[in-house]
């Protein structure tokens, strides 16, 4: 993986009139990982991306892919892959000449049919984009940003629509492109694909970072949970708990390992019946709900 920025953002600020959307943003996007721009609603991200991408002009701060100013479009686009979270196609079209054409306008050289089967559209090849399902058109979406293996690709919330084969799908695809070199830029909802996939991580709130990192930086902010319910409400827990309105008992702790032996050799001591026993590390959902109860700009360790 080389150590040069495929992506250098440095000090970016949007405005719309009075509203500030972005505020002195910086960060950066390392040749062939994966990276996630997550964000709050409002929070930017949107913004953030469209300057990226070369959609938008900064109102200041600079901006720079492979090196260059991104709305150089000649030397930027033909290296870049664009999945938007809304197709664009032409609903006349159909999912052979919408291929054909993104291959056309990006400059980039691939087998329209290998493209189209790699994505599991072969039977809807000479089908017209109206006539295809949600699903399929994300599919689609999907085919035209990868079209000839392009450097960097940007994936915005590429999964919705899809069934669990579809997605399962997808990712293996993605994966082959990171095999290759590719650098992944993503946005999505589901948190879970980003904690499972992503190399840093990105958390906007209120136009800057909330928090940059790793998925274990990230979740190491807050501290594990082990819950657990009890036959009957006893005294004398070794560790410090609280009840939940659900009658289950919370423990949160930063010694996971330490305070789940003695809980548990506790229970063994005493013949109590740990039931329905969790533990584990905070999760990036976790994460992404503190962000109400805390301020913005802080970036991990």
């Amino acid at each position: 993986m080389s150590t040069t920025p495929v992506i250098e953002v440095q000090q970016l600020n949007l405005k719309y009139g009075d509203f500030h959307a972005v505020k002195d943003l910086s960060f950066e996007v390392r040749s062939g990982e994966l990276y996630a721009l997550l964000g709050t609603n409002g929070a930017g991200k949107t913004s953030t991306l469209e300057t990226v991408e070369g959609h938008r002009r900064p109102t200041s701060g600079t901006v720079r892919v492979f090196g260059q100013d991104p709305r150089d479009r000649r030397a930027v686009r033909p290296r870049m892959g664009i999945m938007l979270q809304e197709s664009g196609f032409s609903p006349d079209l159909t999912v052979r000449e919408s291929v054909q054409v993104i291959g056309t306008l990006t400059r980039r050289e691939d087998d329209p049919a290998r493209v189209i089967d790699a994505v599991g559209l072969t039977r809807k090849a000479g089908t017209r984009v109206s006539q295809l399902s949600g699903g399929e058109k994300r599919r689609l979406d999907f085919a035209t940003a990868v079209y000839g293996t392009p450097e960097l690709v940007f994936l915005d919330e590429p999964t919705t629509g899809l069934d669990i084969q579809s997605r399962d799908d997808l990712w293996e695809s993605v994966d082959r492109l990171r095999e290759a070199g590719s650098t992944v830029v993503l946005t999505t909802h589901y948190l879970e694909e980003a904690q499972q996939r992503a190399d840093r991580i990105g958390l906007m709130h209120g136009g800057t970072f909330y928090r940059e990192g790793t998925v274990a930086e990230l979740t190491r902010t807050l501290p594990a949970v082990i819950s657990f319910g009890l036959l009957a409400p006893l005294s004398g827990l070794p560790v410090s708990a609280t009840r939940t309105h659900e009658g289950r008992y919370r423990v949160e702790t930063q010694e996971l390992q330490k305070d789940l032996h003695l809980l548990l050799g506790w229970a063994f001591d005493n013949g109590v019946e740990l039931v329905d026993l969790e533990a584990g590390p905070t999760r990036l959902d976790d994460v992404f709900r503190a962000i109400g109860h805390s301020t913005p700009g802080t970036t991990a360790a």
